[in-house]
């Protein structure tokens, strides 16, 4: 029998006034005003990602139309399906694409997306595991896939993640180390060392130990492999200390969209640099990266990098993203 659905839900909505400014609130909607798509879903969980915050706040013009529902990632349960693959009942994943920036995302109890952009939940991961990894997660995954398939693999040496607190770089850290990789946290919290080692990092660089100006077109080759959070002037340092042959996945712009580098990297060590697109990477490569969340890639301490929090509680959240405060994952709970 079909649950029926309530007459309106609580959602929460990015709007832009007259002057521009973004503006963000609870408020109550109903299904007929959710965006077209073929799979309706009673969503379960959702995630906080920076973007999620620089879109909430207004801090960065992610939003490509108002209003909109904001949150990039959601799993839940299909309530109903036009699409013969879904149909009521089944737990899914959806994440990405235009979810939360130019469609209503998961920041509402009821979502409705494109059948084309549904996962199906992996054998091994719950809807609330599937949220604490969420986009953070998926595009860590992506990003070591990508570089596995560029030929790294343990025995080739060490892999350096920047931006190592963040939510990809702790994924990647725990995601690496899980796999026997030899994992090197470069962070400028010198506080979290701790926690950076608990995830797996066998090693700490501090960024303060890096200089810019002294970045040489190639310097000593420390890194068989390097995931890039941060961009500008720690990714150009990162290319000129690869190894021969290294792969270095570029994920974020953290510190700067700019890279200020040279050619040799990549003509006299072979160095690949890989760009990681989460979010519209498509099918079958994002159901492999995900059915390798649920296994190989799995990170092992998941839960204890995450920390759940009421769907009502939600706009308190986005500050602490802006700021950088914040380490590990931040599980919404929109109707769990």
């Amino acid at each position: 029998m079909n649950t029926p659905l309530p007459a309106d839900f609580q959602a929460f909505v990015i709007h832009q006034d007259a002057q521009r400014k973004v503006d963000s609130r609870m408020e109550r909607m109903t299904v007929d005003q959710l965006d077209a798509g073929e799979v309706l879903i009673r969503v379960a969980y959702s995630s906080v990602n920076y973007k999620d915050a620089l879109a909430a706040t207004g801090a960065g013009k992610i939003i490509r139309r108002f209003p909109c529902v904001g949150g990039i990632d959601l799993s839940g349960t299909v309530v109903s399906s036009a699409d013969s693959r879904f149909k009521a009942g089944d737990p899914v994943i959806a994440t990405s694409f235009d979810i939360g920036v130019a469609h209503h995302g998961g920041y509402a109890e009821y979502a409705r997306v494109p059948a084309g952009w549904v996962v199906p939940l992996p054998a091994g991961l719950s809807l609330f595991d599937a949220m604490a990894l969420g986009t953070a997660g998926f595009t860590a995954a992506l990003g070591i896939v990508r570089m596995e398939d560029n030929g790294l693999c343990p025995d080739n040496g060490p892999v350096i993640v920047t931006g190592a607190t963040g939510g990809v770089g702790g994924l990647a850290i725990d995601m690496l180390a899980g796999l026997g990789y030899h994992v090197v946290a470069l962070t400028g919290k010198a506080e979290e060392e701790a926690y950076l080692r608990e995830l797996g990092a066998a090693e700490i660089r501090l960024r303060s130990t890096i200089d810019p100006a002294k970045t040489r077109p190639l310097d000593a080759g420390l890194w068989a492999g390097a995931v890039d959070n941060v961009g500008g002037d720690i990714l150009a340092w990162v290319l000129s200390t690869m190894k021969q042959a290294g792969t270095v996945a570029s994920i974020g712009n953290a510190q700067s969209i700019s890279l200020n580098t040279t050619v040799f990297p990549f003509i006299l060590r072979g160095v690949s640099l890989l760009g990681v697109d989460s979010g519209y990477m498509g099918f079958p490569t994002r159901t492999r990266v995900w059915d390798r969340l649920a296994t190989d890639l799995r990170p092992r301490h998941l839960e204890s990098m995450s920390r759940t929090v009421p769907f009502a509680d939600l706009p308190g959240v986005f500050d602490d993203f802006i700021a950088g405060r914040v380490k590990g994952r931040t599980v919404i709970a929109v109707s769990a």
